[in-house]
């Protein structure tokens, strides 16, 4: 019998990794901030994230998807990983979680 990959507690794993970044001109992880969009996992453990920056001339747009990449890559579990950046839907204040809103002082 075998067995299929548990993709959800991968996935769990990703989003605790990209808790540890953070934009560098806001105190918040890109995960409060609301850039990731959504996290794929296939039966393969191959990664792919839809993600966004806070403007599209964003200081960095060149270094954080790299950063993304290569810090999921890094999980022992993920045979491969690539960052989709998008400005579709742009990115906007709603998109932060309430923790990230209190962090501000948005609350």
């Amino acid at each position: 019998m075998s067995e299929t990959p548990d993709t959800s507690a991968l996935g769990e794993k990703i989003v605790a990794v990209l808790k540890t970044i953070y934009d560098p001109e806001i105190p918040v992880d890109i995960y409060e901030l609301g850039l990731i969009y959504d996290v794929f996992v296939n039966e393969n453990n191959e990664v792919k994230i839809l993600m966004t920056l806070t403007t599209p001339n964003c200081p960095v747009a060149e270094t954080l998807p790299v950063e993304v990449e290569e810090k999921v890559k890094s999980l022992d579990s993920v045979k491969e990983a690539e960052v989709e950046i998008t400005f579709d839907p742009p990115w906007t204040q709603e998109l932060m979680s309430e923790e990230a809103k209190l962090e501000l002082g948005m609350l």
